[in-house]
């Protein structure tokens, strides 16, 4: 008998435990989630992540609370400390290119795998840079401006947002694609390096579209090209760098949202339907082109997919270009 009821106890153990899952996917969410930006508020991806929050909070039936965390690292201290986070579904977080590609190769210890501490719930866009030249420069083309470049007796100077961001391995990319010696002039971010290219005191850069729009309006600059494999939807008259002699140039951020690794399937494939379903409204589409991106809509394997490419082609030229950050 008293074999009997040992049994029975793990037979109901096994059975409760088997429903533990369905039972928790089927309640999720019953209190708000918290969707860490690990970055300072106001940026690119503080808009990113809130074009989609409201939509998914009012499917969910809870509030997804946006939580800047500006802890350093290019973001990769706050997005450590969600890779450590309970995987319950209720703290997930905006990662992009620099955290999970980037960072992980400029830093010695980032103290998490991208690939293997996420859980990728679905990208929410993409974004190039463009490449910009001032008004003065007598070039119009990619290929007059890379002819230009190795005519000149010293390597050129090329402005970019500061070490270690796209924009910046995006000039590294560009001169071992063309060929060309260039001189990187790191700026402390986007709005100075639109302000030396304004003024002529860098003549060529790459920079987000967004802060580049009023000067490309004003006639102080001109962009030659665009970062990203395909046209973009904001500015669909500019060539890519690809097409303009450059096979294969891909420079662009991603922006997506995860979860810890061991979040259930059940609250991944949730929260990924609901991502899916605002990015299908015009409303969040156009919040987000008007920001300089491409709505993009992925399922969790193809928003992993999409890091392990990034993470695969960004750590080879990084290495190449022996660039590192330190700590």
């Amino acid at each position: 008998m008293a074999r009997l009821t040992a049994a029975v106890a793990v037979l109901a153990a096994i059975i409760a435990f088997g429903m533990s899952g369905p039972v928790a996917a089927d309640d999720y969410p019953n209190r708000p989630i918290t969707l860490v930006i690990p970055l300072p508020p106001g940026g690119t991806n503080d808009i990113m992540a809130r074009s989609v929050a409201d939509k998914m909070s009012a499917a969910l039936g809870q509030q997804i609370i946006v939580e800047s965390r500006n802890a350093g690292g290019s973001g990769t201290v706050g997005t450590r400390q969600v890779a450590h986070a309970t995987p319950d579904g209720y703290t997930i977080i905006l990662g992009y290119t620099s955290t999970l590609a980037t960072g992980p190769n400029l830093y010695k210890n980032v103290g998490y795998d991208p690939r293997k501490d996420f859980a990728p719930i679905g990208l929410i866009a993409s974004a190039p840079a463009l490449l910009l030249v001032h008004k003065d420069l007598p070039v119009h083309t990619v290929g007059e401006l890379i002819a230009l470049m190795k005519s000149a007796k010293e390597p050129y100077q090329v402005g970019t947002p500061g070490i270690g961001t796209v924009n910046y391995l995006a000039s590294v990319l560009f001169a071992q694609q063309a060929g060309v010696k260039v001189e990187q002039i790191p700026e402390k971010g986007s709005n100075p390096l639109n302000t030396d290219l304004m003024g002529g005191f860098v003549k060529v850069g790459f920079n987000p579209i967004p802060v580049s729009r009023a000067a490309l309006d004003g006639g102080y600059i001109r962009a030659l090209a665009v970062t990203s494999a395909k046209h973009s939807t904001l500015m669909p008259q500019l060539p890519t760098l690809a097409e303009s002699g450059l096979p294969g140039f891909d420079a662009t951020l991603s922006y997506g949202l995860l979860a810890p690794a061991g979040t259930p399937r059940p609250i991944i494939e949730r929260l990924n339907k609901e991502l899916r379903a605002a990015l299908a409204t015009e409303e969040v589409r156009k919040r987000i082109i008007l920001e300089g991106g491409e709505p993009e809509s992925t399922t969790p394997e193809e928003h992993a997919a999409i890091i392990d490419r990034e993470e695969t082609k960004w750590s080879a030229a990084i290495h190449a270009a022996g660039v590192t950050l330190g700590e």
